[in-house]
């Protein structure tokens, strides 16, 4: 007789396998928001080059009182098409005839410019800190940003092969224990990262304790539930991954330090962790009991 056959038997779809299955993807919900998460702690604001100059200093202050900070920008950083600071770059000397309603500029193109040497200024209306403002993931450093997200869905690959087999050789309650621990140790410590390459390392870590816990606890969910019911059980953890990943830009939105929201989606799978062993086995003795 086969186990799903024995389930059948002893009643199919009881308070076992309904209180098991919703306690293993109550922590779907917030560690969904693994995957989506780069796009709010790694949001690129509106920047241009630092400028580093003494306004008292300069030979259009007479005239004005004080010179204002669109004018400094004017004569300082190249504008686009939009009249809006250039990103990249900034003139090597100021411009001041710029600020001359009377004198004429025959090529603005022939100006000479050089990269932003002393850093960027970055718009903090929306976002207050993100990855990219921490460590100036912009202009030549741009692709730093999607080869962090490589990164996380690689370790997403290679959790899915070691858990997997893992699991298969020592079963799935203990790797996926660890993979809770797993996941809330390196999602904190990516928090407090001091630096990108030590970001990008956490991540790779939490990409792989994302899928121990999804593959190990749909596994066992779907192991404990008869045949008829387990389209069922599988759907409700795609919901739950949904709700989380739908959740998430409400969380950012209020959270609009990076390093927070980090810390608050990372720290969630702790109270599951702490309480997990005893569910854990106070299901299983449950269900010998019921068989």
């Amino acid at each position: 007789i086969s186990f799903a056959e024995l389930l059948d038997h002893v009643g199919g779809m009881g308070r076992f396998q309904i209180i098991y299955a919703i306690l293993l993807a109550i922590p779907v919900f917030i560690i969904a928001s693994h995957n989506l998460l780069q796009n709010f702690t790694a949001a690129t604001s509106e920047h241009h080059c630092q400028v580093h100059i003494n306004i008292n200093n300069t030979p259009y202050t007479n005239l004005t009182g004080k010179l204002a900070a669109k004018d400094l920008l004017r004569v300082s950083i190249p504008m686009d098409s939009n009249l809006q600071p250039e990103k990249c770059h900034r003139f090597v000397t100021m411009q001041w005839q710029l600020l001359d309603s009377n004198a004429t500029v025959t090529n603005l193109t022939e100006l000479e410019t050089e990269p932003c040497a002393d850093g960027w200024v970055y718009d903090k209306s929306i976002f207050t800190s993100t990855i990219i403002t921490e460590w100036d993931l912009v202009c030549d450093s741009r692709q730093l940003k999607q080869m962090a997200q490589s990164i996380y869905m690689a370790g997403v690959l290679a959790g899915g092969i070691i858990f997997g087999s893992l699991s298969d050789r020592f079963g799935r309650r203990s790797p996926l224990i660890w993979c809770y621990l797993q996941m809330t140790v390196t999602g904190t410590s990516t928090a407090f990262s001091l630096s990108f390459t030590a970001y990008c390392i956490f991540r790779f870590l939490t990409g792989m304790a994302f899928s121990g816990i999804v593959m190990n606890g749909v596994s066992l969910s779907v192991e404990w539930t008869p045949t008829r019911t387990r389209a069922i059980v599988v759907t409700m953890y795609g919901y739950c991954i949904t709700i989380g990943q739908c959740i998430l830009p409400g969380v950012a939105y209020a959270i609009p330090n990076w390093r927070w929201l980090q810390l608050v989606v990372s720290f969630s799978p702790l109270s599951f962790l702490i309480h997990s062993p005893s569910i854990l086995l106070f299901s299983l003795d449950e269900a010998e009991t019921m068989i």
